[in-house]
């Protein structure tokens, strides 16, 4: 498999033709997929980020442009907040994301599972707590969307790196509504390249550090911690120690005594800066190491002519595009329709 693949930051939007073709387009494709595969197999399809992406390349949307996110997302609630479908989208980009919780509440209304949509906000803020302060890559979180029906949820998130002016998308299936775990929690992460400056909390090897930090938190030692980290790394350059803390957001998670590390990130005023600064000091002072490792697992550029190159997953790739193949061809479709998608559906990955 030959050639790039780039995601830059992207401003402008989707003409209203387009939009309009690729809703067109996207209603038979879901429903075909929901009849023949079944609603988990369309979840499952939606967490994968290859799916994702050549979904969007099929409907038509330019593959070289972070808008792939916000544009299909957008695309998907048009068509799935309807009476055709028992799946709903929430949430979205920029001001539309923070309405996450209020989508919830209406949409789990419609669905006849009002007494779930507790559980579905606290996915909604835990994932995004996750991707915007455990997993600290260098991106900000833009864009949260949580898609779910009666049983199943996906939630899809997007980050910019205003510096190099790049993007990346995180995908999250939760086993269920109420398992939500830090640990190793996305379905897949795409992105152009991998980042070397992460601090990486929801790795496997950064759970003696989880742990530690948590025990800082319910003992009281956070102050006193904190200021002993800063005289050890004075004269460190390499270590960013934040110095500014919200010392009530420490107070409210020491009275609550998390015992999970999922509870202390959902304590209100917890954030970027606190979890870092309890990061270091255990590492540093508890000697308690975190991962630095970026947890992308699939590559835009692929063959990594870009930033730091790592392994495709080819056969990922391969699989998702027969997939798709079958889906388009058993679409409802007119033939000019079905030939114009398989044709950027072959150019997703190849002749680049």
């Amino acid at each position: 498999m030959a050639g790039s693949i780039y995601l830059p930051l992207h401003y402008g939007k989707a003409p209203p033709w387009l939009l309009g073709r690729m809703k067109k387009l996207a209603k038979p494709i879901i429903t075909l997929i929901i009849d023949e595969f079944g609603e988990e197999e369309f979840f499952e399809r939606l967490s994968d980020p290859i799916f994702f992406q050549s979904f969007s390349n099929v409907l038509g949307f330019d593959w070289n442009s972070s808008g792939t996110t916000t544009v299909l997302t957008g695309v998907l609630k048009s068509v799935l907040n309807t009476p055709d479908f028992d799946i709903r989208v929430a949430g979205g980009k920029g001001k539309e994301g923070l309405k996450t919780p209020e989508h919830i509440v209406k949409f789990a209304d419609e669905l006849g599972i009002g007494n779930k949509a507790e559980e579905l906000i606290e996915v909604s803020r835990l994932t995004a707590k996750v991707d915007g302060v455990a997993l600290q890559d260098g991106y900000d979180i833009y864009h949260h969307a949580l898609i779910f029906s009666r049983k199943h949820c996906v939630v899809i998130q997007q980050g910019m790196n205003e510096h190099n002016r790049l993007a990346r998308r995180y995908h999250w299936k939760p086993s269920d509504f109420s398992a939500v775990s830090a640990e190793e929690p996305h379905s897949g992460i795409i992105a152009v390249r991998r980042e070397n400056a992460v601090m990486n909390l929801v790795a496997r090897d950064s759970r003696e550090n989880r742990e530690t930090i948590l025990d800082v938190v319910r003992d009281g030692t956070f102050r006193r911690d904190y200021s002993k980290l800063l005289s050890i790394v004075r004269y460190r350059e390499s270590v960013s120690v934040p110095r500014r803390i919200d010392w009530k957001a420490i107070e409210r998670a020491y009275n609550l005594q998390p015992e999970r590390f999922e509870r202390l990130l959902l304590v209100r005023g917890v954030g970027k800066g606190a979890i870092r600064a309890l990061a270091l000091i255990a590492d540093i002072i508890y000697n308690a190491e975190y991962s630095t490792q970026d947890p992308a697992k699939y590559c835009f550029a692929v063959g990594g002519k870009d930033g730091v190159p790592f392994p495709v997953d080819r056969q990922s790739y391969d699989e998702v595009i027969e997939f798709m193949r079958d889906a388009i061809k058993q679409a409802e479709l007119g033939n000019y329709e079905k030939l114009a998608a398989l044709k950027r559906l072959q150019t997703c990955f190849y002749n680049r």
